[in-house]
């Protein structure tokens, strides 16, 4: 697949391709007679891993660490991760309450006007 193909297929931008590329996390397996970068059912599928992991919150430099790490390892830091993701998501529905709380404070205080 060429680089737009691999872009428009996994939903990332070029740039993030290049990001990946420049931080040594996958590389095109290939160019082809125009001279564009090609990459293998391999790549992609490093390519997806790579996001997911973006997706979870890693930051590239710990992708390095982790993307050839033994399985245990990559067990033990999305572990770590998932219990990161729920605490945020406990103080991100704690700060949703208090913003629900104080918009019916608002409501009512309109309401006695």
């Amino acid at each position: 697949m060429k680089m737009r193909e691999i872009c428009e297929t996994l939903d990332i931008s070029r740039r993030a391709l290049q990001g990946y590329e420049k931080a040594g996390l996958v590389s095109a397996t290939g160019r082809n007679k125009y001279g564009h970068l090609l990459y293998d059912e391999t790549a992609k599928l490093r390519i997806e891993k790579i996001k997911f992991y973006q997706q979870l919150g890693f930051s590239l430099k710990e992708i390095s660490s982790l993307i050839d790490a033994p399985n245990i390892v990559v067990k033990e830091a999305l572990e770590k991760q998932v219990e990161k993701l729920k605490n945020e998501r406990t103080e991100k529905d704690k700060l949703i309450e208090k913003a629900n709380q104080m918009i019916a404070a608002l409501v009512n205080e309109n309401n006695h006007k």
